[in-house]
């Protein structure tokens, strides 16, 4: 699962410019399509962060460390 949450990073990078929607007029749901497949976008770079979150997060950062006594 992991590699697969880091896949995702590359995958968004070149999806993140849509060009082949630049001059399409088409309305879906109201919104113009570029629009629409930016929201659609969104949903997915949350995703994978989510993923990256959950399976990805290096484990040595959650390690409490002991209270320092003051003295």
């Amino acid at each position: 699962m992991r590699r697969i949450a880091w896949a995702g990073v590359p995958a968004l990078l070149v999806l993140h410019n849509d060009f082949w929607l630049w001059d399409d007029p088409t309305l879906i749901a109201g919104m113009p399509v570029g629009l629409l497949y930016h929201v659609v976008f969104c949903m997915a770079a949350t995703l994978v962060m989510v993923l990256l979150v959950r399976f990805a997060w290096p484990a040595h950062l959650e390690v409490e460390r002991p209270e320092e006594k003051r003295g």
